[in-house]
C-alpha cells in the first residue's frame, strides 16, 4: 500500500464516542447499562467486527470522515481481524498506546490503519 497519512486523533476519537453512543442506545433495549456493563461492550465489538471487517468503517467513522483499511492492500481488513482489533479496542489500552504513525495496538495487531477519507 502507498503511504498514507493517518488520522488526526480527534477524529478517531470522536469517530469513538459517536459508536459507543449507539452501542449505549442500542443495548438499552435488553439491557440497563447503568447496572449491567457489558451488553454495551458486546455491540461495540459486533459494531466494529462487522463495520470495520467488511466496510472499513462504522457509523461513527464515516460521520467523523475516516476509514480503517488493511496496511498491506487498502482494502476492508476481514471479519477476524475486525473481531481481533475489535476485542482489543474494547479493551481500551491497547487504543490509547499509540506508535509514531498514530497506529494503536489494536490497529497494529489486526494490520490495520484508520485514514481521513478524502475530501
Amino acid at each position: 500500500m502507498t503511504t498514507v497519512e493517518p488520522a488526526p486523533f480527534g477524529r478517531r476519537f470522536a469517530a469513538l464516542l459517536i459508536d459507543w453512543a449507539i452501542c449505549l442506545m442500542t443495548a438499552a433495549f435488553y439491557a440497563d447499562p447503568r447496572i449491567v456493563a457489558w451488553p454495551p461492550v458486546l455491540v461495540l465489538i459486533v459494531l466494529n467486527t462487522v463495520g470495520i471487517g467488511l466496510f472499513g468503517q462504522t457509523p461513527g467513522m464515516a460521520l467523523a470522515a475516516v476509514r480503517c483499511l488493511a496496511i498491506r492492500d487498502g482494502g476492508a481488513i476481514g471479519v477476524v481481524r475486525g473481531l481481533l482489533r475489535a476485542v482489543l479496542l474494547a479493551m481500551l489500552v491497547p487504543a490509547v498506546i499509540m506508535d509514531g504513525d498514530r497506529r494503536g495496538l489494536h490497529d497494529r495487531a489486526a494490520g490495520s490503519v484508520v485514514i481521513s477519507k478524502p475530501r
